[in-house]
């Protein structure tokens, strides 16, 4: 088993540590589903996280907001721990974008009500400044033609992208997606995935958890494989796809690469 970095060494590559995970352990029940999981985010680093399904992918990234609780370990974002709960969180959680498989957009507000509410809810930017970011955002994803339409009446593509665009209004540190396009239609499924890679390119620090091989060798500083559980291995995604060095993650791969 490949041991990460973790927090001694620091991220990969020399990257400064945005956000950094230590011996965190979770159970559901019985269910052991984040085994001293030791992982260290660099700032402006896109990592992606694979694996077999109810390997503890979506678990991880949703522990790093606290979206999902830990028996034990730590979990730091720019140096400050996780908080358990309150007004701490909360700030924290504001430096913490998150993606959703299901976009979970407010569905009595307006796309553009839906990026601004953040900002002037918990940002307190005045609301004339979070309309103007707003609709830049919303150019930024493509979708500002939308802004005064409500979410039924956008694809489901075009939600997708209003709720990057809603993560990106907080300015977060870092921005976590847990199968963005898992639920899309095959066909739009590149339109999200062409957003994420534009972030990438633009030093957005991101944890991707997708089934989406392309995205992976294309935008990812680091695959990151788990199974069970664990982090079976890391490394870049030319070593990944090309030499993985656990049998895992080979037999992962010959069933999702074959086509």
């Amino acid at each position: 088993m490949t041991e990460s970095t973790g927090e001694s060494g620091g991220a990969p590559g020399g990257r400064e540590p945005l956000v950094v995970l230590t011996d965190v352990e979770k159970y559901f029940g019985d269910l052991h589903v984040l085994q001293k999981i030791n992982l260290s985010i660099g700032r402006g680093e896109v990592v992606v996280v694979i694996g077999p399904s109810g390997s503890g992918k979506s678990t991880l990234c949703r522990a790093i907001n606290r979206l999902e609780t830990i028996e034990s370990g730590t979990i730091t974002i720019d140096g400050v721990p996780l908080p358990e709960e309150g007004k701490g969180l909360a700030r924290l959680r504001a430096d913490v974008g998150m993606v959703f498989q299901q976009f979970n957009l407010f569905a009595h507000k307006t796309i553009l009500e839906n990026v601004t509410l953040g900002p002037t809810k918990v940002r307190k930017v005045p609301a004339a400044e979070a309309r103007q970011r707003g609709m830049e955002l919303l150019k930024r994803v493509g979708v500002d033609s939308q802004a005064e339409k409500f979410p039924a009446q956008l694809s489901g593509g075009q939600q997708q992208r209003v709720a990057i665009a809603r993560a990106l209004a907080m300015n977060p540190k870092v921005i976590l997606f847990d199968e963005p396009t898992s639920a899309l239609d095959p066909e739009m499924v590149n339109e999200v995935l062409d957003v994420m890679v534009d972030l990438a390119r633009q030093g957005m620090t991101m944890v991707v958890v997708t089934h989406e091989m392309g995205f992976a060798r294309k935008a990812a500083n680091r695959v990151v494989f788990m199974s069970d559980g664990q982090i079976v291995e890391e490394s870049d995604p030319d070593t990944f796809f090309t030499n993985p060095t656990s049998d895992r993650a080979r037999d992962f791969l010959s069933k999702i690469l074959t086509h």
